[in-house]
């Protein structure tokens, strides 16, 4: 009799990434865990990468359980040592890189005027979310080269898109990472590598998850769909971008937002 996991086994061997070797930077919880889940079950070994040992391991292993193959990688995102070693550990473990999602992020600190911002603040912000993806692709890129080509995903957000009131660190980071994945894209469109940005609106995280009910309703009334989006629609995108499917885009910024970035909701 077939199981589901002989089922889910079945469609990992012809899925879009089967065969591939994906890196989630930022894989511990959230649309990071959401995309390692989705890159597995699209056929790819994945190594995953964030500061939290324990939680990172967890997902791993929910993986593994479910039949897919994962690395666990605990890294620190803002340290190029760091970095370089997580590569080497995943052409290590796997012998190639074929894509990868850079989706750590700083600065989740409340809404504060420009002025009134903590350099220390802002500096780590930019250490880990702009840094990072700036880091992240430095050392992916020489790796996917060596193997012919890849496809690079880069968070970015909305706020990479507009201003946001008393985000000053959130809002410069995301748009730099904006104009990092332009100018990376056009670095390296000739030898076969691709690097796009997803634009997220409101998305169900952990954060938003620990709001109170009404909290999470008033955001969900500034989307003209009204309604937050969930991290795997997210992570869904990020393996489009990665497979096939998208073989003609680069320096794209797509956004996943319910609407919210085309006029008042």
């Amino acid at each position: 009799m077939t199981t589901p996991q002989d089922m889910r086994h079945t469609a990992r061997q012809s899925g879009p990434l089967a065969g591939k070797v994906a890196l989630i930077v930022g894989a511990s919880r959230g649309i990071g865990a959401a995309t390692a889940r989705a890159f597995a079950d699209a056929g790819a070994h994945v190594a995953l990468a964030a500061r939290d040992a324990q939680a990172l391991e967890s997902v791993a292993r929910a993986i593994q359980d479910a039949g897919g193959q994962a690395l666990a990688l605990p890294t620190d995102a803002s340290d190029p040592a760091a970095v370089a070693q997580l590569v080497a550990r995943t052409l290590d473990a796997y012998g190639r890189l074929d894509a990868a999602f850079n989706n750590a992020a700083g600065g989740g600190r409340p809404p504060t005027p420009l002025a009134e911002i903590p350099v220390e603040d802002y500096d780590s912000a930019l250490a880990i979310t702009l840094r990072g993806v700036f880091l992240a692709m430095k050392y992916e890129i020489p790796a996917m080269l060596q193997g012919g080509g890849g496809a690079i995903v880069n968070m970015a957000s909305t706020a990479g898109l507009s201003g946001v009131k008393g985000m000053s660190a959130y809002v410069a980071s995301k748009h730099g990472v904006i104009g990092l994945t332009k100018t990376a894209a056009l670095d390296y469109a000739e030898r076969n590598i691709r690097v796009n940005v997803l634009a997220p609106g409101p998305i169900l995280s952990d954060r938003i998850k620990a709001l109170s009910d009404a909290a999470r309703a008033q955001i969900a009334q500034t989307v003209p769909m009204r309604r937050l989006g969930l991290p795997e629609e997210v992570a869904a995108l990020v393996v489009w971008f990665c497979s096939d499917q998208a073989a003609f885009m680069t320096g794209a910024t797509l956004t996943i937002d319910g609407g919210r970035l085309s006029g008042g909701a």
